[in-house]
């Protein structure tokens, strides 16, 4: 039986580490061609050189910087000849919590990474997605589902999962489909300890490629994934 995810290209942001880093194996694996792009090309590099440069490109690019993302798209797709699904995964956190004892100059680093990079991912890659029916996937995050008091990185992921809601049904003019993945505390260098008794990025990269292996009538519209242990 014939792979159904061969050859299929996937373009993945926030790939140097951590969920983004795990995702870009197993699509791999899975037979994905990955066009993988974060700001740190020294990792990325390390990461095409495990895959195999016919089957990863590395790009470096900040997802808040329009033409810079821009010319990531452009070389994936000249690589690879098409794109067939893009996972927004590039996101940031504060280390101030808090409104009241927010930092402004934070806020707007986030907004840029967690808001502006997802609307410039999209804008840029949907035309090329139209072409072949794709699929767009982002992700999301508990914070976005749950109200966590003065938690402005939660607001910002509260728009996620509002945006891909209302992405979802622009998408379903070319019957497009579009993925949240909503997963809880990962066990990623985004913390500065370990928590091991939390999601792994595996964790998140097996819901990525159940969305991505739905059969094409079915649009996994989120998945949400909770750790099962308790503190």
């Amino acid at each position: 039986m014939s792979n159904p995810l061969e050859d299929r290209v996937l373009l993945i942001t926030g790939a140097s580490s951590g969920i983004g880093r795990v995702t870009a194996r197993r699509a791999a694996e899975a037979g994905f061609k990955v066009i993988l792009t974060a700001r740190r090309k020294e990792l990325l590099d390390e990461l095409v050189e495990e895959l195999g440069s016919d089957k990863a490109l590395s790009v470096s690019a900040d997802v808040s910087d329009y033409k810079s993302l821009e010319q990531a798209v452009v070389k994936g797709v000249d690589k690879f000849g098409k794109l067939d699904a893009v996972f927004a995964n590039a996101g940031t956190g504060l280390n101030k919590a808090g409104t009241e004892q927010g930092d402004p100059e934070e806020w707007k680093a986030m907004i840029d990474v967690n808001v502006n990079g997802l609307l410039y991912t999209a804008r840029l890659t949907l035309p090329h997605l139209r072409q072949t029916t794709g699929h767009f996937l982002m992700t999301g995050s508990a914070a976005g589902r749950n109200t966590i008091k003065g938690s402005v990185y939660g607001a910002s992921k509260w728009f996620v999962h509002g945006f891909s809601q209302n992405l979802a049904e622009e998408m379903k003019e070319w019957n497009g489909r579009c993925t949240t993945i909503a997963p809880g505390m990962v066990n990623t260098p985004f913390f500065d300890e370990p928590k091991p008794d939390k999601l792994d990025p595996e964790d998140v990269a097996d819901a990525v490629l159940y969305a991505l292996n739905a059969h094409p009538r079915s649009c996994v519209r989120e998945v949400y994934l909770m750790p099962a242990y308790k503190n």
